[in-house]
Order: C-alpha cells, then sequence, then structure tokens
C-alpha cells in the first residue's frame, strides 16, 4: 500500500485491492479507508494478526465529524475485508450488514457502584425549591425507580398511580417507544420506598393521576429531569467533569447489571438474555444484546457467552 502504512493486514488488504480491481471494481472504492483501518491497527492493535471482533468493533465507532452516510461508507469495506479474508482461508469478524446502517454515536455511560451511591445519596439530599416545592422528594423515588427497575426515563416520569401497585409491588408500563405494554416487579427495598414516597404524594398532590406530578398534575419535562440530574451528578464530582452523562445511563447501568451478575454466576447468557429483553420492554432480543458491548472485556470473554449465537445480533442492536 501506499504511503508505507504497514500492519499484519497490510499484504491481505493490497492482495483484495488487487481482485476487486480484477472484477472491475474502482480501487478508490476500498483503498483509502482500509488505509485508515491499516493506521488503526498499526497505532493501537500492532500485535494483532487477526481481524476479532474486539478489533472490529473498536475501529467502527462513529467520529464526531462523521455523517451517517459517511460512517456507513467507511465500515462497508472493512466488512468486504472480513469476507475476502474467510474466503482465503483466514477466519475473520465480519460486521453484520445492518451494522453498517450506523448507529447513534453516542457511547452510554455506566455508573460505577461508587457513584451510583454518590448519585442517589445526593438525590437525598436535595433542598425544596420554591419553583418545585416537592422535587426533594420526587427525585430520589423517581431516579430509584428508573435505575432499580430498568425503565426509560419517561416511563418513570409518566407512570401513572393506577400502574404502581405498591401491594403486590408491580409496575404496569403503558406508554413507551415500542408501544409495548409490560408488567414489571420491583424488589422490596424500592417497594418500601415507594410506600414511603406515596404517603407524602397523597399529602402533597392528592388529586392528580400521575405518581410524579409537577405542581400542575402533570408530569415533568424529560428536560426538567435532565437538569435535576445533571446537577446532581455535577455535585458529586470532586472536579469540573466532562462525561457526558444522561438518564438514559441508569438504564444501561441496570442492563449492565444484571448481565454482570449472570456471567459472574456462570448463567448462559443466551438463555437469560430473553427474560432481560421481555422486563426492559426492547422491541427485538437484539436490542437487548447491544448491553454486551458494555461489559468488561474479561467478562465477554466468558464461556457463558455464545459468541456463534450472538455474532449477528449484536451489532444491529440501537441503544435508544
Amino acid at each position: 500500500m501506499k504511503n508505507g502504512i504497514e500492519s499484519f493486514f497490510t499484504p491481505y488488504i493490497e492482495e483484495m485491492l488487487e481482485f476487486k480491481v480484477s472484477l472491475g471494481y474502482q480501487r478508490r472504492t476500498y483503498e483509502g479507508f482500509l488505509r485508515d483501518f491499516s493506521r488503526f491497527c498499526r497505532g493501537n492493535y500492532p500485535e494483532e494478526d487477526r481481524l476479532t471482533m474486539e478489533l472490529v468493533h473498536a475501529w467502527a465507532t462513529m467520529r464526531p465529524t462523521e455523517s451517517q452516510s459517511g460512517f456507513r461508507r467507511r465500515l462497508s469495506p472493512l466488512r468486504e475485508f472480513g469476507k475476502y479474508l474467510n474466503a482465503i482461508g483466514i477466519d475473520s469478524y465480519v460486521i453484520p450488514s445492518n451494522y453498517t446502517g450506523g448507529k447513534s454515536s453516542f457511547i452510554p455511560y455506566i455508573f460505577t457502584d461508587e457513584e451510583l451511591i454518590a448519585i442517589f445519596t445526593e438525590a437525598d439530599r436535595l433542598n425544596r425549591n420554591k419553583n418545585t416545592p416537592n422535587r426533594h422528594l420526587i427525585v430520589p423515588a423517581l431516579l430509584r425507580m428508573i435505575y432499580f427497575c430498568g425503565l426509560r426515563p419517561n416511563e418513570g416520569r409518566e407512570i401513572k398511580k393506577t400502574d404502581v401497585d405498591l401491594d403486590s409491588g408491580i409496575l404496569f408500563i403503558r406508554k413507551n417507544k415500542t408501544h409495548r405494554e409490560r408488567i414489571v416487579p420491583m424488589s422490596d427495598d424500592l417497594r418500601n420506598f415507594c410506600i414511603d414516597y406515596n404517603e407524602k404524594l397523597k399529602i402533597f398532590s392528592p388529586n392528580s393521576e400521575y405518581f410524579f406530578p409537577n405542581p400542575d398534575g402533570i408530569p415533568y419535562s424529560a428536560k426538567w429531569l435532565t437538569q435535576q440530574f445533571l446537577s446532581i451528578w455535577e455535585r458529586t464530582q470532586p472536579v469540573q467533569y466532562t462525561t457526558r452523562v444522561r438518564v438514559y445511563d441508569l438504564r444501561h447501568r441496570f442492563a449492565s447489571a444484571v448481565m454482570m451478575n449472570w456471567l459472574n454466576k456462570g448463567a448462559d447468557l443466551y438463555a437469560k438474555l430473553p427474560y432481560l429483553s421481555t422486563y426492559m420492554g426492547h422491541a427485538k432480543f437484539s436490542d437487548t444484546a447491544y448491553y454486551i458491548h458494555l461489559l468488561p472485556t474479561n467478562l465477554t470473554r466468558s464461556n457463558a457467552i455464545d459468541w456463534d449465537s450472538f455474532l449477528e445480533l449484536i451489532p444491529e442492536v440501537s441503544p435508544w
């Protein structure tokens, strides 16, 4: 290849380019992107001698200035390269076709246990606010419900009193982006926390139909919840923070925590994942498989993950 860019894959890339040209393709269709990939391998994976899923996914991250169409164009040549390597007898990971469609470039932040404790502790310290006089009661309960039940933020914000069964500890989730209703059980600790909150709710908003009402008796906006959450997060940080976090990341942390617990117990993740998918209200099983991307590397290498079954699923998913 040109420009002296060398990696283990360089000669194979050159062979593939010559092969494509022989079939009538333009060399420039693939060369620039594969040269970029070779440069990436040389700088980040200099000892890698196989096109692994870890390597490909590390490179296949949307760049800040990259459009969706540009992302697809960049990944397509690498998909062809993986297919070429397999064709000549070199076992390689091939990006499934749907992955080249490009997903959100936002990488979820996975809170540590310590960060979660700090968030809930800070939420419990909230004071009354003249504009939102009951936020010190609502925010601690709402954030706990979102996290411990793995809810989408809007599912927590907009849940109605009639859909919170505190006797049985069950939530009935009606409104979500997949339009799939589902039943979500609460832990005993969360149920008890919500029982205590509900007694206060009877006093400050007895006539509202919502479990987390604003002063007008309707749900708080997504913007308001985001502002409250970021304010709490900022106060937990020892210095000025630069990490992008969202309320939705509590849901991501829930899913990864469940899977990590299963893996630590040696469970068959492929058999378990449908239960998590149902619990979280995903439209597709592959949407739940997305969270495997968020697990620590040592856990993803566990025998509890059947990669043969997952390879075609994981890249199809979207975290939103």
